[in-house]
């Protein structure tokens, strides 16, 4: 079997319908496969991603329900729209991360470094960011459980570099 047509057999037992998509037409030579790295929409539900090195990553719509990610470097990745609901990744690096538009419910980012990172629009009920630093970080419109809110404030300063919004406002602190 060839490596691309093995590659869209794991894709569909994944169920990693748009990557199987994208498969299946370079298959066909109808466009051509991306030469960098591209991992958006792929499926990362439920499986261990400790230490893993996703910095720079594009993980646009990206699952990474049910994952565990102690450790990972998220650092500059592009994870708006994904989904990361009930994982636990603590101590992860998500600096400079766009997690806007994420759903994040029940997660645990205790430790995790957000320095920087845009949470405009995510849902976070749930989630736990104990002992997070969240400096220059943007919450604008983000769904955060109060007794959160009320922790990050405490420790909240600084201003986006790419909003522009400010940590402390974006909180409601």
């Amino acid at each position: 079997m060839s490596p691309l047509l093995g590659r869209l057999a794991t894709a569909l037992r994944r169920r990693s319908l748009g990557l199987a998509l994208l498969l299946l037409i370079g298959l066909l030579g109808l466009a051509p496969l991306p030469v960098a790295a591209e991992f958006s929409g792929v499926d990362y539900t439920l499986t261990n991603q400790n230490e893993q090195d996703f910095s720079g990553q594009n993980l646009a719509n990206t699952s990474f329900a049910g994952a565990t990610g102690r450790h990972a470097n998220f650092r500059g990745a592009d994870l708006h729209g994904a989904i990361l609901t009930q994982a636990a990744f603590p101590d992860a690096d998500f600096a400079g991360a766009d997690l806007s538009g994420t759903l994040m419910d029940k997660v645990d980012f205790s430790g995790a470094d957000l320095t920087g990172a845009v949470l405009s629009g995510a849902i976070a009920s749930g989630s736990s960011f104990r002992g997070a630093t969240v400096t220059d970080a943007d919450f604008s419109d983000a769904l955060i459980d109060r007794v959160d809110q009320r922790s990050l404030c405490r420790d909240a300063e600084g201003t986006n570099p790419v909003t522009g919004v400010d940590t402390r406002l974006s909180l409601g602190c």
